[in-house]
């Protein structure tokens, strides 16, 4: 759970120990509610993680109940060996690559945050969720367990994301870069510039990123390493 986010379905959700069976739902939603809805009446939403190598088989009733959003993601690791040079970024004379100043550049991570945002995300809502999410990292970042870092150009933040960490183990959270300044390299640029920081400032031992198996962004991941 997160309290000081309840509309966040992935702070606010189950992860299941096994793909489920169809027969299970009623448990699961029980078992939701007991942990999620009855705690937080604001998350109304249902969000279920599967930690399995295989996907589960039909789940119909799951369907009809309205889960009928499907995801599946891919984890990748690096460890310091395995880091790739620098890239290099097209027509970007005056970009910058640095950790923001939360609480105070806030807001700038959010208004470019719900500019990038899925179509599928309403405006209004998505800038609530994305100002409380970004409340909690400045949160963390003065606790020292956490960075958002951006790619400034000019005077616009071209791209970002966060890094949250344990000492030992860094987990990217939210890369995302504006439409305009896409295909110019700044996200490698900018991913390639947290990991050495996460192995050369922070002292971390592994990094691991959540994406989409099917999506463009994972070649990008991969060619930083």
């Amino acid at each position: 759970r997160s309290p000081s986010n309840p509309t966040y379905y992935w702070g606010n959700c189950l992860i299941l120990p096994a793909p489920p069976h169809d027969a299970d739902l009623a448990q699961w939603l029980r078992r939701f509610d007991e942990e999620i809805t009855s705690r937080q009446p604001e998350s109304t939403h249902l969000a279920f993680g599967i930690d399995a190598e295989e996907l589960p088989g039909p789940l119909p009733s799951w369907r009809v109940a309205g889960i009928d959003e499907f995801d599946v993601t891919a984890v990748l690791m690096l460890e310091r060996p395995g880091l790739a040079a620098a890239p290099t970024v097209r027509d970007t004379p005056t970009l910058v690559l640095r950790t923001l100043d939360l609480p105070r550049e806030l807001d700038l991570a959010v208004d470019a945050q719900v500019a990038a945002r899925d179509g599928s995300f309403e405006e209004a809502g998505y800038r609530v969720f994305r100002h409380s999410a970004m409340k909690r990292v400045a949160e963390m970042q003065a606790a020292g367990i956490a960075q958002w870092f951006g790619a400034i150009v000019g005077d616009v933040l071209a791209a970002d994301c966060g890094l949250i960490h344990d000492g030992v183990l860094g987990r990217f959270q939210y890369v995302e870069t504006q439409s305009e300044w896409r295909r110019r390299g700044l996200c490698r640029a900018l991913v390639h510039h947290v990991c050495r920081h996460a192995f050369d400032t922070l002292g971390l031992q592994r990094l691991v990123m959540c994406a989409d198996p099917h999506d463009v962004a994972i070649g990008i991941y991969r060619s930083v390493g």
